[in-house]
């Protein structure tokens, strides 16, 4: 059995065309591809806006900003996540508070955040990053009402949901980044990830005001638009003794301090492809999960694991066992290439050095002390996952 990673991308002769085609065209980079894709990928979560970005890091750093933050100022989110959904604050010169995590569904706990509002009323505590921790959507309509009553915004960090969604109190399917509930979400379309373009991401919103403001962030805080010029169209031209012309068409400002975070029309042509089968993706994710579930239920050796879900995602399969440093030793000597998600951020040491440590948030060092991914991707072959399952069990009856 050739190795088997815990994600994998998987790119057909159609991509492979787009991108050749992209290529061959008069743009490498700013070109109708980018639009093309951010049209469609809003459309496909069902969001007013979306802006494609170089990747989830950038998108998650953008939004902070546009949202807005202070040095003084502080936003709470799981430890349990890569560290970038907890940077991009710091980034930006704000503040982190850490909530706990739920131990059976591996998302924050919205107790636990409201328990970090009644302790923290000392701080001042403008917004919320809940995680969609491998593919399983947060309940973002709960964490709405809590917003509100606080006057926090919500920037999901969706990069593990595409095409998932919650159920509301309603019972209507809310999919992950519609902008219904959280001001913005943001993706990621890393090679591991449902939609691959190499690297990239996308913000999405239903704000306009906050879409305008993320175009100018992407593109180093410069504006085109003529409504928005603060300088006069004399200077504009050069020359102050001119009247009565419009400003011409190579000006432009830069009026805020932006980055450039840029997505290349390439890779937008790959992201465009690749979305074309992503609910057929999504589909193969959930038979795959559904297998595990079925054949690891009984496994003596697994305490838990991601299971069933109504609108999961499943960017990862999960697996909470007993010797996990055992199971992933020998599943590498099998060839079978599992991964930890996530070492809890709070406890990587530049997040020690300013006060947090062992002990802080329980449920979330209980699930690392024991979790693994199991090999998840659409192009995982009926025997690839046997041969995973098989292996498994077998470690356990030794």
């Amino acid at each position: 059995m050739k190795a088997i990673p815990y994600g994998r991308q998987e790119i057909t002769e159609e991509d492979i065309r787009a991108v050749i085609e992209a290529l061959q065209s008069e743009f490498l980079t700013q070109g109708p591809r980018i639009l093309k894709f951010e049209q469609e990928f809003a459309e496909y979560v069902g969001a007013n806006f979306a802006i494609a970005v170089s990747n989830g890091t950038a998108a998650l750093h953008l939004s902070v900003l546009a949202l807005g933050i202070k040095e003084d100022e502080y936003v709470i989110c799981s430890p349990i996540t890569f560290a970038a959904s907890v940077n991009c604050v710091k980034y930006c010169g704000g503040n982190i508070l850490f909530a706990d995590i739920d131990p059976t569904t591996y998302l924050m706990d919205i107790e636990s955040v409201k328990s970090v509002l009644e302790s923290n009323t000392d701080k001042k505590i403008v917004g919320i990053i809940p995680v969609d921790f491998a593919g399983r959507v947060v309940q973002l309509d709960e964490f709405k009402k809590l917003a509100n009553q606080h006057g926090l915004w919500i920037l999901e960090d969706s990069c593990h949901s595409p095409g998932g969604f919650f159920i509301d109190s309603a019972g209507e399917n809310q999919k992950a980044g519609n902008g219904n509930f959280a001001d913005a979400s943001i993706f990621s379309f890393h090679p591991v990830k449902h939609i691959a373009t190499g690297e990239g991401g996308m913000i999405t919103t239903n704000n306009e005001n906050l879409y305008q403001k993320l175009m100018e962030l992407r593109t180093h805080g410069i504006t085109r638009n003529p409504l928005k010029f603060e300088n006069s169209i004399a200077f504009a031209n050069g020359n102050s003794n001119l009247d009565g012309l419009d400003y011409p068409l190579w000006y432009m400002e830069m009026q805020s301090l932006g980055y450039n975070y840029r997505i290349t029309d390439f890779q937008a042509a790959l992201g465009s492809s690749q979305l074309l089968r992503a609910d057929k993706n999504l589909e193969r994710r959930r038979q795959i999960a559904l297998r595990y579930s079925k054949e690891l239920s009984d496994c003596k050796g697994v305490i838990h694991s991601s299971g069933i879900i109504e609108g999961h995602a499943y960017h990862l399969y999960v697996l909470e066992v007993v010797d996990r440093r055992g199971l992933y030793d020998f599943l590498r000597s099998e060839q079978i290439f599992a991964q930890i998600h996530y070492i809890p951020v709070h406890l990587m040491p530049f997040y020690k050095h300013q006060g947090w440590k062992e002990g802080d948030f329980p449920n979330a060092e209980t699930y690392y002390s024991r979790c693994i991914s199991i090999p998840m991707f659409p192009s995982m072959s009926d025997n690839e996952q046997s041969f995973v399952i098989e292996k498994i069990i077998n470690y356990y009856l030794i």
